[in-house]
């Protein structure tokens, strides 16, 4: 003792007190199945007794794993935590869960400026593999991490806007039909997707695509309200619809790519007195909490987080990447600003 501080007890400690070697504590103390239950018994008392816990963490390593698995959240450079999408947190949640259940430890890193990105945690062995999420308006991170790219590493990407990584997506295109389904079956005629196309979102562009094809299939011609970019997605989605508004589009129901731009749109109707959803209906897509409180409530569809989080972990994880899930489903949650009766 020096100082009144006490020295950690070692797994010879334990063999001391259980009466047994060493070696018969580690294999007991690691499930062996070649270690009597009366013996096993014995050596986790002494164990407890002595307040003795296995290193787990070298206990993997000598196995060839970290028990890690790290996560980067991709940030706009200069928002702070509490602008970034609420979608994001819900998935991050949710891969650290899928993680916990799979015997692993989650490394969390949130990266937005150049000097800070950073993707090499298997290499320097922190991490088993690396999920990817987060934000595409930060084009200079996705180029980052698409150039780290290589043989042997363990990475899956949710909302790549690049095809040639290993991505998980939502089923983009069920949801652009779920939502012409919806509106027409709730009498709406001539519904409108608030969105922009061609941008590094893809998935954006997917719910355009699956929304078109339904339109078309409903003997209904497409229509696109292009937004712009802005500090926020609200503020895109506020934007596009009174432009809407200006023209005098003839439309009466607005899909927007995402939910943030379906509240900017309520906000833009509801200052020009424009009635939800008996004059048009909005939907969206995520599932944000605030939508669930916005003035009507907002309809949306939205990929189970869960089912998200559960995919990625599988495809960083998993040796069969033939079998790995790349589309997770999406549900329709109807709510007020898209139910006319």
């Amino acid at each position: 003792m020096n100082g009144g501080s006490r020295r950690r007890p070692t797994s010879f400690d334990v063999a001391e007190r259980a009466g047994v070697s060493q070696p018969t504590v580690s294999r007991a103390l690691s499930g062996s199945p070649a270690i009597a239950e009366a013996t096993r018994r014995k050596v986790i008392e002494a164990a407890e007794a002595l307040g003795y816990f296995v290193d787990e963490r070298a206990a993997r390593l000598r196995r060839g794993s970290t028990g890690t698995l790290a996560v980067v959240v991709i940030c706009r450079e200069g928002d702070n935590a509490s602008s970034i999408n609420p979608f994001a947190y819900a998935l991050l949640g949710s891969v650290c869960v899928a993680a916990s259940e799979r015997g692993f430890e989650t490394l969390v890193s949130f990266q937005a400026r150049p000097q800070d990105f950073f993707g090499h945690y298997q290499e320097q062995g922190r991490a088993d593999g690396l999920v990817v999420i987060g934000t595409t308006t930060n084009a200079a991170a996705w180029e980052h991490f698409r150039g780290i790219e290589g043989e042997g590493r363990k990475v899956a990407y949710w909302g790549s806007p690049f095809d040639e990584l290993d991505w998980v997506r939502s089923d983009n295109r069920a949801a652009g039909r779920l939502a012409v389904e919806h509106l027409l079956g709730a009498g709406y005629r001539r519904p409108c997707f608030l969105g922009a196309l061609n941008t590094p979102q893809v998935q954006f562009t997917e719910r355009y695509e699956g929304y078109a094809d339904a339109m078309r299939a409903a003997g209904l011609e497409p229509c696109l309200a292009p937004t712009v970019n802005a500090p926020t997605r609200e503020e895109e989605g506020r934007r596009a619809a009174r432009r809407l508004i200006e023209r005098g589009e003839d439309i009466d129901a607005v899909f927007a790519a995402c939910d943030a731009m379906a509240l900017g749109a309520l906000e833009a109707f509801a200052a020009a007195d424009i009635i939800v959803p008996q004059q048009v209906g909005v939907m969206g897509f995520d599932d944000l909490v605030a939508g669930r409180f916005s003035r009507p409530p907002l309809t949306t569809i939205a990929p189970d987080p869960a089912e998200a989080g559960a995919a990625l972990v599988e495809a960083v994880l998993d040796e069969d990447s033939a079998n790995a899930r790349r589309r997770v489903p999406v549900s329709l949650i109807a709510r007020g600003s898209t139910l006319r009766s």
